[in-house]
Parts: structure tokens; sequence; C-alpha cells
């Protein structure tokens, strides 16, 4: 099952839906790295190039649980 959430990245507002496993990934990448949620998906979509932003979450969360990284590369 999918959970959207909303933000406001780069200053449009953006929709992502992700699995509810990889959202609490993301949750704690965040909170290891002292970001707030927005924070840290604006650093995400920052640094995503052409890759879709789904695609730039799903792939920092499965780096950082297979390497612990609290710093994904996302490119």
């Amino acid at each position: 099952m999918l959970k959207k959430r909303s933000y406001l990245l780069a200053g449009h507002a953006t929709s992502v839906a992700l699995e509810l496993e990889f959202w609490a990934v993301l949750d704690r990448m965040a909170e290891q790295t002292g970001e707030s949620r927005a924070g840290f998906m604006a650093r995400l979509d920052a640094g995503r190039g052409r890759r879709p932003l789904a695609s730039t979450c799903r792939l920092a969360a499965l780096a950082w649980v297979a390497g612990g990284s609290p710093s994904p590369k996302t490119d």
C-alpha cells in the first residue's frame, strides 16, 4: 500500500507516494541527520538530477539500509 506525502520543494508543491516501509526508513534517515522531514526531502530533491523523486527516495533508503550511510548518494 502506498502512502502519499506532500512537500513544498524548490517553491513547488510536490506529492510523493511510497510504500510505508520506505517512509519508515526515510524518517529514520532524517532523524539521524538531524533534519526535519521537509528539509531531508528538499536535500534529496536538490541532488536527484533528472531521476524521479520517488525513485530517488527508494534508492536512498536502500543505500542507507545496505550501508548505514546517513548521507545517501542520490545520483
